[in-house]
């Protein structure tokens, strides 16, 4: 079970580092509340990773990705299931294909079952190199989220994944029925202007 702290975060942060969770009060509801923390904290770790992928290896986060993407499969994606499992447009995966084909990192040829599109696999090379950052960037991981213990991360992953879950299901089914009616703050208390989504 995570513990609860003993201390508003606010207190144990400056203003500058407590960014994204400024704009919750204290009669939001919870679920604001915590998307507003994990946002923060994602971004927060999201920063840190690009600006050490910048420093250490002049790479950035969306070259890293797709590399890890193609390391994940070795046969190779085709280029449209590339832009799925990134989340970005063909434009973006067309531009960074043609840079690290370019370098010699990754390989494109026509799919042999399907002349209309292009696979794209790592080089030798590129897998070589994309192994080199990859324990690096585990190593960071591990050292941002030290601040969790062995059964917090473990709790806080299955916590996350049955989140994913959930929105996967919301996504799938759109909105229900009164859904843009926010439900009213837990506790009883009446929202004095709480902050707008992001």
């Amino acid at each position: 079970m995570v513990k609860k702290s003993a201390v508003p975060i606010a207190r144990l942060l400056d203003d500058d580092q407590i960014g994204m969770e400024a704009r919750a009060g204290d009669a939001d509801h919870q679920a604001l509340k915590v998307w507003l923390r994990l946002l923060a904290c994602t971004t927060q770790i999201e920063t840190e990773i690009r600006r050490r992928l910048r420093k250490e290896f002049g790479m950035t986060l969306a070259r890293f990705d797709y590399l890890a993407q193609l390391h994940r499969h070795p046969e190779g994606l085709r280029m449209s299931a590339l832009s799925r499992y990134l989340m970005v447009t063909g434009g973006n995966v067309t531009a960074l294909t043609d840079d690290l084909e370019g370098e010699g990192l990754v390989l494109r040829e026509t799919d042999a079952e399907d002349r209309r599109s292009f696979k794209v696999a790592l080089t030798p090379a590129g897998r070589k190199a994309f192994e080199k950052v990859a324990q690096v960037h585990e190593g960071w991981v591990v050292e941002l989220l030290a601040g969790l213990g062995v059964d917090q991360k473990h709790e806080l992953h299955e916590l996350l994944g049955t989140l994913r879950v959930h929105l996967s299901h919301a996504e799938q089914d759109g909105p229900q029925a009164g859904a843009r009616r926010p439900p009213p703050p837990e506790g009883g208390k009446k929202a004095r202007g709480g902050p707008s989504l992001p």
